[in-house]
């Protein structure tokens, strides 16, 4: 598959930033409890707390897409949660494998996934989606869906709102990426188009270090 030039770009971008990215974000988690509540509640419906043991998902893992330095895939690990991570930039990955060893991290992109149909419990995009041109995100979200179990759950987080913002200077660095802001609603719609229907979403207000509302968006694989 040819690479478009955004993930080109995109690539670049993160190699360029990745070890102060990963310092600058790395205690993000700490100070944003309902980011915290809506990965501890993936977290529940992955291991399938609560449910029958023929409807569970067998112990499968999650794939953190758009991984970046590891930091919420340990999250995730630490919540009992089998979890490896995938991200475009291999700057971003070799920072992950130094800081968590013992967690698998691989190079990859989440529009063309190196894993066969339906091997997943879930799937986390922790704000890997917001450099994707929303018209694109169909095709991103149909991988998804093709790499999920049935029952299997995917956790969306994005910045919620309409609009597209240039940065050319990020983390300390030159950079070329457009971020963008998406309604709920159209990635609940998106999502539902992927066969992923909606379990759940919150909408947060921007705390002081962000510039617009965040969406976190949970679905489910019928």
């Amino acid at each position: 598959m040819t690479e478009t030039s955004d993930l080109t770009s995109v690539r670049a971008s993160y190699d360029a930033v990745a070890v102060d990215y990963a310092r600058l974000v790395g205690t993000e988690l700490a100070r944003r409890p309902l980011d915290r509540a809506m990965l501890a509640a993936f977290a529940e419906y992955v291991r399938g707390d609560g449910v029958r043991r023929d409807e569970g998902r067998g112990g499968r893992a999650v794939a953190d897409l758009g991984c970046g330095p590891g930091r919420v895939t340990a999250h995730l690990d630490g919540l009992g949660v089998r979890t490896f991570g995938v991200d475009l930039s291999p700057a971003m990955v070799a920072v992950a494998r130094r800081t968590y060893p013992g967690l698998r991290f691989e190079v990859g992109s989440m529009t063309a996934l190196d894993m066969a149909d339906g091997v997943l419990g879930g799937v986390l995009a922790w704000y890997s989606t917001v450099h994707t041109p929303p018209a694109e995100l169909p095709v991103v979200f149909a991988e998804f869906a093709r790499v999920l179990a049935p029952g299997g759950y995917v956790l969306i987080a994005f910045k919620a709102g309409d609009e597209r913002v240039r940065l050319e200077h990020a983390y300390g660095h030159p950079v070329e990426l457009d971020v963008y802001w998406t309604p709920p609603d159209l990635v609940s719609g998106l999502l539902a188009g992927a066969g992923l229907t909606e379990v759940a979403r919150l909408v947060r207000g921007p705390d002081a270090r962000e510039n617009s509302p965040q969406g976190f968006l949970l679905a489910r694989k019928g």
